[in-house]
């Protein structure tokens, strides 16, 4: 059985972990409001800028901008992996990661050239670890105040690559926010931009889609030429928003059950020091009583 010091050093260290843990959980509380106020009031913005911009395409054409068109040979594909800058988040990051490396092993029996985006220490540090190829990494993003020219600037980057033939696919992942318990882990692509309608109806699980007619001008075919880079902007920013707001659900619960942990451990603990305690005057008890018989004798 340990000493009484021994236990009453190990109650001391999970009493001092136990503030830790809830001071971590009440600022991840505290910062997932303003992260999902931000997520909700963005969310009705792109649904309307996708449904625009679906009217739009289906007047248009596939043909009518080279966002749109698949490369016959993909050959290069750009993946954007969204993670956190710092841990304690249960498996969030690594849930992340484990979905890009299933994402690239679909693609195993071909040749393909993968280049990363990191935004996030986890996901970088992943990437080094596996030896993948990294052209640019944001640090210090999620999980803050995320501007939108910081979306439009990566996106401008992303749609020139693809342009120019650097890139021929360009994929994000990210945490879908979907309850303060529940973030899964997403892969959407960016680059071609896939059919808008077909693409609304497999996130709604909806059969058919329809579409409002808008009244524009100029053509459609020029508005998309300006409006298919900005939708890129629109996901990337999206995709931001919604890893931004489940890290910080996700911390809230790791931090909430590592709490509740330290509570079973410090009464496991204060069990075993008072069993401890009750045998360490059981002993003393006894010593006294034999001293006390012996002087007897």
């Amino acid at each position: 059985m340990p000493s009484l010091k021994d236990v009453q050093t190990k109650i001391s260290g999970v009493k001092k972990t136990k503030q830790i843990t809830k001071a971590m959980n009440m600022v991840a509380t505290s910062r997932l409001k303003g992260a999902q106020d931000n997520m909700e009031r963005f969310r009705p913005y792109a649904a309307k800028f996708a449904d625009v911009l679906g009217s739009l395409a289906e007047k248009a054409g596939d043909e009518a901008s080279p966002l749109l068109i698949p490369r016959e040979a993909v050959n290069k594909i750009h993946v954007v992996l969204c993670t956190s800058d710092r841990g304690l988040c249960g498996g969030f990051n690594a849930n992340l990661t484990h979905r890009a490396r299933q994402f690239m092993e679909q693609f195993s029996d071909r040749n393909i050239d993968f280049s990363l985006t990191a935004f996030g220490k986890k996901g970088r540090d992943w990437a080094r670890k596996k030896g993948l190829k990294i052209t640019d990494e944001q640090l210090g993003l999620i999980g803050t105040r995320i501007p939108f020219s910081t979306a439009s600037t990566m996106g401008r980057g992303l749609v020139d690559a693809f342009l120019d033939g650097t890139h021929d696919e360009v994929w994000i992942v990210y945490a879908q926010f979907i309850s303060v318990g529940r973030q899964v882990p997403t892969v959407k692509k960016l680059l071609p931009i896939p059919p808008l309608e077909m693409a609304e109806a497999a996130e709604t699980e909806e059969p058919t889609v329809y579409l409002a007619e808008h009244i524009c001008e100029p053509s459609p075919e020029e508005l998309l030429g300006d409006l298919l880079p900005r939708n890129v902007y629109v996901q990337l920013f999206s995709a931001l928003l919604e890893t931004s707001t489940s890290e910080h659900a996700a911390r809230m619960s790791a931090m909430d059950n590592a709490t509740k942990a330290c509570n079973d451990m410090l009464d496991n603990l204060t069990l075993v020091y008072n069993k401890a305690r009750q045998a360490a005057i059981t002993a003393e008890l006894m010593d006294i009583v034999g001293g006390a018989e012996a002087l007897k004798g």
